[in-house]
């Protein structure tokens, strides 16, 4: 091909796809005229202050979590006067005059969330939120009420506490207390750190202590319809997970979850000893806080049947990410449950990612409490939460400033 033919076929090949997203973003434009109205007028970054009602030990890799937080929000105002706001990061304030003038579809849309400019966690959860005042629907409507509006809820508050940090007394029955103060509070799932062995005690001791608590807590709850779940935090080796697993044979399981870095070969070891040693019921859960390389692994040992629920972190990922991952989820026929460890703002935007995408096992639960942020209507009852049904995530920053 001629040189001069070869430039206008390439022209006309760009022309056309011009043309066709061009087509694309009008049709956007007309099936969503309310976020085509309002534009982006001001964007300001606050921090809100939280804390759990008690404070938090260690697990098998991190020392003492404490007790009070911080968070950072994006809040949000168009031009015709709606508002919003969600968890970000700091690093928003590097881009966050990009957004401003824009329209609302042209940053995020209800099929396919944020466009690819402004995909990151940063605006993720401020504009889904601004989507759902504008339109006048809760966020799960928006991404499509696949899934039941009450799911069940597990406590991620159960740590290494037996052990003592300054004033804060260590001790078994703390870690009883705990279990109790979450049962009351509606939680039906206990999720019990382990890994001891691998910083806080002698590896031997450590693993006896991890067996020990664990059938301490089934013992308290075997006839109260709880499940138990188990946290490694990547603090085992394969070894040590069948021998975790293998001390507390014949005790129901509800998952593993993270017993060491994910890796293909291993996770496949792993889950072929637990389907041959009374664990094949049991979930392998895996995928948290990874970096790309590493969450392509942890995609790979969901396609292979190895991890059953995949577990990337609600803000870190972003729902726009999870309606993107949701059907290799579903073609493996695994579930997700996103990480929401640390604050209750994730729990409860994980709660409408689930009835909205469905196919999601269980919800983390991080109770909070805060003079700063009115977390809305998602009560937890008899082992499950229920999402919210007003606008947006139905959430509101009390804080003045």
């Amino acid at each position: 091909m001629k040189r001069s033919s070869f430039i206008k076929s390439i022209g006309a090949m760009t022309g056309g796809l011009l043309l066709k997203n061009q087509a694309f973003s009008e049709s956007l434009h007309d099936e969503y005229p309310e976020l085509a109205k309002h534009k982006i007028e001001k964007a300001d970054i606050i921090t809100l202050d939280y804390h759990w009602p008690r404070f938090v030990g260690r697990n098998g890799a991190k020392d003492v979590h404490g007790q009070y937080q911080k968070t950072t929000a994006l809040r949000v105002r168009t031009d015709q006067g709606a508002e919003a706001w969600g968890m970000t990061d700091k690093k928003v304030s590097e881009s966050v005059s990009s957004i401003i003038g824009k329209k609302v579809i042209d940053i995020i849309t209800p099929n396919y969330g944020l466009k690819k400019d402004f995909n990151t966690f940063h605006y993720d959860f401020a504009m889904f939120d601004l989507m759902g005042v504008i339109l006048k629907k809760p966020v799960y409507q928006i991404l499509g009420s696949q899934g039941p509006t009450s799911l069940p809820v597990y406590s991620g508050m159960i740590y290494i506490d037996e052990l003592p940090y300054k004033e804060v007394k260590g001790g078994l029955e703390v870690i009883m207390q705990n279990c109790d103060w979450d049962y009351n509070h509606g939680y039906r799932q206990l999720k019990i750190k382990i890994g001891r062995g691998n910083k806080w005690y002698q590896a031997k001791e450590g693993m006896e202590m991890d067996i020990k608590v664990f059938k301490m807590v089934y013992d308290a709850y075997r006839s109260k319809g709880v499940d138990l779940l188990v946290d490694a935090n990547n603090s085992y080796t394969l070894q040590d997970t069948m021998t975790f697993l293998e001390g507390i044979k014949g005790i129901p399981l509800y998952w593993m979850e993270e017993p060491f870095q994910e890796q293909v070969d291993n996770g496949r070891k792993l889950r072929a000893w637990m389907d041959k040693n009374g664990f094949e019921k049991t979930k392998y859960a895996d995928g948290e806080w990874v970096l790309p390389d590493a969450n392509d692994v942890a995609l790979e040992m969901v396609r292979q049947g190895i991890v059953n629920t995949y577990l990337n972190d609600i803000h870190a990922y972003g729902i726009t990410n999870w309606i993107k991952v949701m059907p290799t989820i579903k073609n493996a026929k695994a579930d997700g449950s996103p990480h929401a460890w640390g604050d209750q703002l994730k729990t409860h935007y994980a709660t409408h990612l689930a009835a909205g995408l469905g196919n999601i096992s269980t919800i983390e639960g991080v109770t909070c409490i805060s003079d700063d942020i009115d977390y809305g209507n998602y009560p937890i009852k008899n082992g499950k939460i229920s999402v919210s049904h007003e606008p947006g995530f139905g959430m509101k920053i009390l804080k003045r400033n």
